[in-house]
């Protein structure tokens, strides 16, 4: 160590004593080869503990970068591939809830006309059931009407004769007087 303050020392001096000259040491060529000596030592000190030291954890650096890189796009290839999976996926149950909601909704329209159907029938049922009975009680209000008319018929008769001839007639010989004759 001490030659080398030494040698720094006497480099110092040596410098100091060339500037007083007037002139720049570096491009004194009297320098040149102890500069170029110095400078390929320096280089080769630094190349030897760049390749060593500094390059190696670069490349592991670089490395890492490549292989995180190429894991991530992996990752993200796999990730593509499972969304597309699950849309496929997706998109094939909503096909099949289509299908499933149609045919739902066509078995409750078949199922609803049915319903309506039979109940057409049995209203249908009903009113021809009620429209004979309302058909079956005028024709017996008629028939009664009817038999009353011959009823109310003799009567008016009987009265209207027995003012007539001031006598008065009995209820068979009205109807007698009122029936039809044969081949009329």
């Amino acid at each position: 160590m001490l030659a080398g303050t030494t040698i720094l020392l006497a480099a110092a001096s040596e410098a100091a004593g060339e500037a007083a000259k007037g002139g720049l040491p570096q491009l004194d060529p009297s320098h040149f080869a102890a500069q170029l000596f110095w400078l390929s030592v320096i280089f080769v000190a630094l190349l030897f503990i760049m390749s060593k030291v500094a390059l190696p954890r670069v490349g592991d650096v670089i490395e890492e970068r490549r292989s995180r890189i190429k894991r991530d796009l992996e990752a993200a290839a796999r990730l593509k591939d499972e969304t597309d999976q699950a849309l496929a996926n997706y998109e094939k149950a909503l096909a099949d809830a289509r299908a499933n909601a149609s045919g739902i909704a066509k078995e409750t329209r078949d199922k609803l006309s049915a319903e309506t159907d039979s109940e057409r029938q049995r209203v249908d049922q009903q009113i021809a059931a009620k429209l004979q009975q309302a058909e079956s009680r005028i024709a017996e209000t008629k028939s009664k009407a009817v038999s009353a008319i011959g009823e109310i018929a003799s009567d008016t008769a009987r009265a209207v004769v027995s003012k007539l001839i001031g006598q008065d007639v009995s209820p068979d010989e009205v109807k007698k007087a009122l029936q039809p004759a044969p081949g009329e």
